[in-house]
C-alpha cells in the first residue's frame, strides 16, 4: 500500500475497519441471544430451525431485487439508509412481545442485512488494489472477530441481569454509532453508478456459467453453513444441557479467539501462496471435529472441541469472498456479488432446514454428524478450484 492510492486507500481500509468493529458488535449481541429469543416464542429446536429457514428465503430473494438499487445508487448512501433503518428495528424489538409482529419485523431486518452486506462488500472492493483483496479482507475479519469475542460476553451478560430486551437496545446503541462513524469518516464510493441488471433469473443464472463463480459460491457458503450451526443451535444444546444464558456468551467469545488469532495471518498467506491448500485444509478440519463431537458425552469437551474447529473457519472466512473478487473481471462485481452473497441464505437455509428435520427423527447429537458430511463434501469441492495467486498479479 503507497502512496496517492496506496496510502489513501489504507486510510479508507482502516476507517472501515472501525466501523466494521462496531457494526460487527452489533451483529453479535443479537445473534448471541437471537436463537433463545426466538426459542421463548417457539419452544422447539426444530421450529427454530424452520422459522429461520423461512427468514433465509426472504434474505435469498432480497439479494436479487436489490441488484438494480446496488448499480444504480451510491453505495454509501445505500449503507448508510441500511443502518439507520436497522437500527429502528432494533428499538421495536426490544419492546415486542407479539409473535407475529415479530416475524414482521425480522423479515424487514433481513431485508436491509442484505443491503448493508452487498453495499460494503462493494465499498471495500473498490477501495481495495488488486494485490491488496485478500490482506484487506483478512484485516477486515480481523476487526470483526474482535468484536465477535468481545459482543457474546457482554450480550449474554446483558441478557442474564437485565433480560434480552435490554440486548436489542444495546445493539440499537452500537448501530447507531457506527452510522455516525461512517458518515463521518467521509467514506465514498469511488466507482459510482454503473449499468443496471434487472433480470433477476438472468443474472442467477449467467452467475453460474462459470465454474469459477460457482465453485466461488459453493465454498464460501460453507462458512454460513457452519456458523449458522454455531449461532442458532449449540445456543439452544448450551441451553438444553442446564446452562445458563452467560454460558452462550463464554462459548461465542471463545469460538471468536482462533479467528481473531489467524484470520490476517492466513489471509496474508492466500495472497501469496493461493487458496486451494487453505480452502482443503479449513473444511477438512472442521468436518473431523465436528465427526469427532458426535461420540463425545461431556458438553465442556464438545464446546472445547468446536473453538478448535475455529482455526479451520480462520483459514476459509476471509479468503472465500477474496477469492471471488479475484476470479471476476472488470465490472462483473456490481452484476454478480449480489447472487453471490445469496450464498449467506442458500446454505443457511440448508442448514437450518436440514437441521430442523433431523431433529424430528433423531436425538441432537447427529447433527454433529450431519455438519461433517457438509464440511467434507465442502473439503472436496476445494479440489476443484482454480490457483489464484495475488501477488503475481498486476
Amino acid at each position: 500500500m503507497r502512496l496517492r492510492g496506496g496510502r489513501r486507500n489504507l486510510t479508507v481500509i482502516g476507517r472501515l475497519a472501525i466501523v466494521l468493529f462496531i457494526i460487527a458488535l452489533s451483529s453479535a449481541y443479537l445473534d448471541t441471544i437471537w436463537a433463545v429469543y426466538l426459542d421463548s416464542f417457539l419452544k422447539d429446536a426444530s421450529l427454530v430451525g424452520f422459522v429461520s429457514a423461512v427468514l433465509t428465503i426472504i434474505s435469498f430473494i432480497s439479494y436479487f431485487l436489490i441488484i438494480p438499487l446496488i448499480e444504480k445508487h451510491d453505495k454509501a448512501k445505500i449503507y448508510l439508509i441500511s443502518l439507520f433503518l436497522s437500527m429502528i428495528f432494533y428499538i421495536l424489538f426490544s419492546i415486542n412481545e407479539n409473535f407475529f409482529l415479530f416475524i414482521l419485523l425480522a423479515a424487514l431486518l433481513t431485508i436491509m442485512y442484505t443491503l448493508r452486506i452487498s453495499s460494503l462488500g462493494i465499498i471495500i472492493r473498490d477501495n481495495s488494489k488488486n494485490k491488496e483483496v485478500s490482506s484487506n479482507e483478512g484485516l477486515l475479519y480481523t476487526f470483526g472477530s474482535v468484536a465477535w469475542l468481545i459482543g457474546p460476553l457482554i450480550a449474554g451478560y446483558v441478557a442474564s441481569m437485565y433480560g434480552i430486551p435490554k440486548v436489542f437496545l444495546l445493539a440499537a446503541v452500537f448501530i447507531f454509532i457506527g452510522l455516525i462513524l461512517f458518515k463521518s469518516s467521509n467514506i465514498k464510493d469511488p466507482k459510482g453508478k454503473e449499468r443496471i441488471d434487472s433480470n433477476m433469473l438472468k443474472n442467477f443464472l449467467d452467475f453460474f456459467k462459470d465454474k469459477k463463480r460457482a465453485h466461488a459460491y459453493i465454498l464460501g457458503g460453507g462458512v454460513n453453513l457452519w456458523w449458522t450451526f454455531i449461532y442458532l443451535f449449540i445456543p439452544l444444546m448450551i441451553i438444553r444441557s442446564g446452562l445458563g444464558d452467560l454460558w452462550i456468551g463464554y462459548f461465542l467469545f471463545a469460538v471468536a479467539i482462533p479467528l481473531i488469532a489467524l484470520d490476517y495471518i492466513f489471509a496474508k498467506s492466500a495472497s501469496k501462496k493461493g487458496f486451494k491448500s487453505l480452502f482443503q485444509t479449513g473444511y477438512l478440519i472442521v468436518s473431523i471435529i465436528s465427526f469427532i463431537c458426535f461420540f463425545v458425552p461431556n458438553i465442556y469437551v464438545i464446546l472445547s472441541l468446536l473453538v478448535l474447529a475455529s482455526i479451520g473457519m480462520a483459514m476459509v472466512e476471509p479468503t472465500t469472498e477474496a477469492y471471488f473478487f479475484d476470479i471476476l473481471k472488470g465490472k462483473e462485481k456490481y452484476r454478480f456479488y449480489s447472487p453471490y452473497n445469496t450464498t449467506i441464505d442458500v446454505a443457511g437455509f440448508i442448514g437450518k432446514l436440514s437441521a430442523a428435520i433431523l431433529l424430528i427423527f433423531l436425538p441432537f447429537k447427529y447433527l454433529f454428524i450431519l455438519f461433517a458430511v457438509f464440511m467434507f463434501l465442502l473439503f472436496l469441492t476445494a479440489s476443484k478450484v482454480k490457483k489464484v495467486i495475488e501477488s503475481n498479479r498486476k
